[in-house]
């Protein structure tokens, strides 16, 4: 613990201090004065020796006779030791004066005395400990941070390695049922062009009569199903939509498309042609019809939703041109009533454009026969 002197304590130490100071400025004063006179007394001794040497030069030179190696030889060895001699003095008083300083400090610190000199110790010591201490804290905090971010580091490292395996195996997940929608589209397409094929390779007559006694067949268990579920308002609309459908017809003046020769006719724009010659080749050379061009631009127009077939448990088969379809597959509901908006040319008379699953097909609304069709028209 640090001793609290008194006040006349403390003014003694600071003037004896002062003292001191000023004892010691004075000592070093009168050393340095006592140096420049050394050091001038060695230079004019220095001096004294040079111009004596020179008159012995100088004597040496008017006593030669001239051109003697001998004294030559003499001279430059006088002149040597003349050096050594001047060197081993230089030395000798530099010594001297290096151990005139080394005893002038040592009579000075065993001449002063600190009295505050074990309370700076002790407190040297105590800011030692304390630094030591406070590096200590600090080490420590540093270690703490370090291991902190390495944690850190470490759980965004296992973090990042679960994200990407989530990721990566939701993206295999993905793909695999892209992968599976893709195989199961490309099936359903082959197994569209094998049923073309298959049916192409048929006789068209055969088919038809298939598909009139499959028609039948379905249209009696039909019935059959919806006398026994008490389904008879379904019969009786379909009834009220071919009477319906019948008068539409007579309306429209299918009975004189008939009997008038130019009502039974339309203009494609070229020339007129009769209805029971429909073209389904020419309206596809012009422009004006391009929808395949205009459903890469509009799709959410082909875009119709689900199709419900006329009868249960029906399935798509793809149909061609001839084909003979039962009547509730173009009924009023199957109808396009807006060719023109999916870019399809206007027809009248006993044609109508309907829907059949993602197909069109233009069909004779009298005899049920299929005149023309687009595959895959909507989505």
């Amino acid at each position: 613990m640090a001793i609290t002197a008194l006040p006349t304590e403390a003014e003694a130490q600071s003037r004896e201090r002062q003292e001191r100071i000023e004892r010691d400025r004075g000592e070093r004063a009168a050393a340095r004065q006592e140096r420049r006179a050394q050091r001038a007394e060695r230079q004019q001794r220095t001096e004294r020796r040079a111009q004596g040497e020179r008159r012995r030069d100088r004597l040496k030179a008017t006593e030669s006779t001239g051109n003697n190696r001998v004294d030559i030889a003499q001279a430059r060895r006088e002149r040597r030791e003349n050096v050594r001699e001047r060197r081993v003095d230089r030395r000798q008083d530099r010594r001297e004066t290096q151990r005139r300083n080394r005893t002038y400090r040592a009579e000075r610190n065993r001449t002063y005395v600190d009295p505050n000199r074990a309370e700076r110790r002790a407190e040297r010591i105590a800011e030692r400990r304390r630094d030591a201490r406070r590096e200590a804290r600090q080490d420590r905090r540093a270690e703490r941070r370090q291991d902190a971010r390495r944690e850190a580091r470490q759980d965004h490292r296992v973090d990042r390695r679960q994200d990407a395996r989530r990721e990566a195996r939701q993206d295999r997940r993905a793909e695999r049922r892209q992968d599976a929608r893709r195989e199961a589209r490309q099936d359903r397409r082959v197994e569209r062009r094998q049923d073309a094929r298959r049916e192409a390779r048929q006789d068209p007559r055969a088919e038809r009569r298939q598909d009139g006694r499959r028609e039948a067949r379905e249209d009696r268990r039909i019935r059959r199903d919806a006398y026994r579920d008490g389904r008879r308002a379904e019969r009786r609309r379909d009834r009220w939509e071919d009477r319906r459908i019948r008068r539409d017809a007579y309306r429209d003046g299918y009975r004189e498309a008939r009997r008038d020769h130019r009502r039974a006719r339309y203009y494609d724009g070229r020339r007129w042609r009769d209805y029971d010659r429909w073209d389904h080749r020419r309206w596809r050379d012009n422009r004006r019809y391009d929808w395949y061009r205009h459903r890469y631009h509009n799709r959410d127009i082909f875009r119709l939703g689900r199709y419900y077939a006329p009868y249960r448990d029906y399935r798509y088969r793809r149909l061609n041109i001839g084909v003979q379809i039962g009547n509730l597959f173009f009924g009023s509901r199957y109808w396009i009533n807006d060719p023109w908006r999916y870019r399809l040319p206007n027809v009248y008379g006993p044609y109508r454009w309907v829907r059949y699953y993602d197909d069109v097909l233009l069909v004779d609304v009298y005899n049920g026969e299929v005149v023309d069709v687009i595959y895959d028209f909507f989505w």
